[in-house]
């Protein structure tokens, strides 16, 4: 299922692509698409049948806004240098372990809202990423199929990025990853059922029109798998929470200078194999 909340922010409603690519209205049938909800398979059983019925009503979706797929996220998690052809452009080894950071839940947008460009930032950056949304919650697994058993769904998301607050003002990469508007997200949550190899996902990302990032998910260094058995290791992952999986090269860090770093006016679009497609306009803080 391909599952999603229309409306304008913080009043959005629960919605659903149809398989005729058709917007239905899931308002009568769940009150939002939450951890609460991806946790309870009846359920979701129930929005799978109002799906396969076909009466579901059907939303205009022309001049409707789309918001996150995931409501109430608990904690975005983050996975840096994930791609081996990433690394290499950042002139980086390529990690043992998966490097882990975070970004706050609050920088989470819709997939075609604004992203702003912070005050006093020369070096912001884009980075289209694979995004795991949990549906179990999930301590210490042991196994890659045990993990992939936790996952709800995955989606599209943009893990923008300040690089000189991120590397070169001291301390963690946090003040680079959580200005406002840096995580667009969606536009679906597709179900796991939908992805039966989610290393076998293209990723592109455009700036102003030029193809800036073609990378594909089989070149992650740590797989989906693997990313959600590790972090369960160190945090407890419960349903709605988000990981960011890591970009592939192309991003404006890794090309030569003077490096194309984004400005108020660009327009940046994104998508991922089945998942989806963003598109956001930069305006300044």
């Amino acid at each position: 299922m391909k599952l999603l909340r229309v409306g304008t922010a913080g009043a959005e409603r629960p919605a659903l692509l149809d398989a005729d690519g058709v917007l239905r209205d899931l308002g009568g049938v769940v009150p939002d698409i939450d951890g609460e909800l991806l946790a309870d398979d009846a359920a979701l059983g129930r929005v799978r049948a109002a799906a396969e019925s076909g009466e579901l009503p059907v939303l205009d979706a022309d001049g409707l806004r789309v918001g996150p797929p995931v409501a109430r996220i608990g904690k975005v998690v983050c996975i840096g240098l994930n791609y081996h052809d990433h690394a290499a452009e950042t002139g980086a080894e390529p990690p043992s372990e998966p490097v882990v950071f975070f970004k706050a839940a609050d920088t989470v947008v819709g997939p075609d809202d604004t992203v702003l460009v912070p005050r006093k930032s020369v070096k912001t950056d884009w980075e289209v990423e694979l995004a795991i949304v949990i549906g179990r919650t999930a301590r210490y697994l042991e196994s890659h199929e045990e993990a992939l058993a936790h996952i709800a769904g995955y989606a599209v998301a943009h893990d923008v990025s300040e690089r000189e607050f991120q590397i070169e003002r001291g301390g963690t990469w946090d003040k680079g990853k959580n200005c406002e508007t840096f995580n667009p997200l969606g536009p679906w949550l597709v179900t796991a059922d939908e992805v039966p190899d989610p290393q076998a996902l293209g990723l592109k990302l455009w700036v102003n029109g030029e193809l800036k990032q073609n990378g594909s998910t089989a070149d992650q260094i740590f797989p989906v798998a693997e990313v959600v058995r590790y972090v369960s290791q160190f945090m407890t992952l419960y349903p709605g929470d988000v990981i960011n999986t890591g970009t592939p090269a192309g991003v404006a860090m890794g090309q030569p200078e003077p490096k194309p770093y984004l400005r108020a006016g660009d327009v940046v679009e994104l998508e991922i194999e089945g998942l989806g497609r963003q598109r956001q306009e930069l305006k300044d803080a």
